[in-house]
């Protein structure tokens, strides 16, 4: 299958299993995340905050009407800049058996298309230091590696 059969859309409370089995099946992700149907209340509680956020959109990429990918946007104001915006990327993930597609690609180009349109003056996003093909990935759709990321784990 192409990136261009790759349909990219606002996801709903109907993708919320999808999405999260996306996560739970990733082994480098390291969050904890799990398909245990005890755990979905959390999940549901996240995306209906994502959800009423103006600044936060949650996203499904489908094949032929199955989900296969999904990431996150946050847009972000600062003082830098001039008061300019950025798009954040967060939660990029591809199903393990669809990699190598095109299907990332399409999720990254929809996001970056979004931030133009917006008229964000960038895309940023942070990858797992680990994850070096996904670092060769994303320098190849033109990030470029300008910062160095540091997380403090609250919990």
């Amino acid at each position: 299958m192409q990136a261009h059969s790759t349909r990219i859309r606002e996801a709903t409370e109907n993708d919320l299993e999808a999405i999260v089995s996306l996560f739970a099946d990733d082994p480098l992700g390291g969050h904890g995340d799990t398909t245990d149907p005890e755990a979905l209340p959390c999940y549901r509680a996240a995306f209906r905050k994502i959800a009423a956020s103006p600044n936060e959109t949650l996203y499904v990429a489908e094949l032929e009407g199955e989900a296969v990918g999904t990431f996150q946007t946050m847009v972000t104001t600062t003082m830098t800049a001039r008061g300019s915006s950025s798009l954040i990327v967060e939660a990029v993930q591809t199903r393990a058996d669809m990699r190598g597609r095109g299907i990332g690609a399409a999720m990254i180009g929809f996001a970056i298309e979004k931030a133009r349109k917006d008229g964000m003056r960038l895309v940023q996003l942070t990858s797992n230091a680990v994850r070096k093909d996904a670092h060769r990935f994303y320098e190849r759709l033109g990030f470029t590696p300008s910062h160095i990321g540091f997380k403090l784990k609250l919990k």
